[in-house]
């Protein structure tokens, strides 16, 4: 990501895969699926793959996950 370039604002939208994010919507965050608190794309370091949802910390990662695997 490039600090330099063009501001975006707003939600944006991304294709989270295994250990990078393919940015599909320009914006400048994202919300975390468990507390929906808003992540700064620079500042994004948790997210799931296979659910395609960022998390804005460890302790939400794990707790999302706990919840998924009790559902299955």
């Amino acid at each position: 990501m490039n600090r330099f370039g063009k501001s975006f604002t707003g939600v944006a939208e991304l294709s989270y895969g295994d250990g990078e994010f393919l940015i599909m919507k320009p914006g400048s965050y994202v919300v975390c699926a468990e507390t929906g608190k808003q992540i700064p794309l620079d500042e994004l370091r948790y997210w799931s793959a296979e659910l395609q949802e960022a998390y804005v910390d460890c302790e939400a990662a794990v707790t999302r996950w706990r919840t998924v695997q009790a559902k299955s």
